[in-house]
């Protein structure tokens, strides 16, 4: 079924086209899940597809786009569950 990949990202990462960032590369990429903001000013990405292109995913989401500094990336790997039918941001 693929893997899940949960990632929690710190830093300058809202307020700078961060998630619009992510969902573009998800769905590049083929990949399913969300991204959101958190209130602690960090940003949430459940991601699931193949680990390979996860992996792949995960570089992008440590570069961001131009304007976003990214200090931390804290993962979380499991297994798919095959909840998601596309790639969305949530608020």
């Amino acid at each position: 079924m693929g893997s899940r990949l949960k990632a929690k990202v710190y830093g300058i990462v809202q307020g700078v086209g961060y998630r619009a960032f992510v969902c573009r590369h998800a769905r590049a990429l083929g990949v399913k899940g969300y991204v959101r903001n958190l209130y602690d000013g960090s940003v949430e990405v459940v991601a699931e597809g193949p680990e390979e292109i996860l992996r792949f995913f995960l570089k992008a989401l440590r570069t961001g786009p131009l304007r976003a500094r990214i200090e931390e990336v804290q993962v979380e790997w499991q297994n798919a569950e095959g909840s998601f039918t596309g790639f969305e941001p949530r608020w």
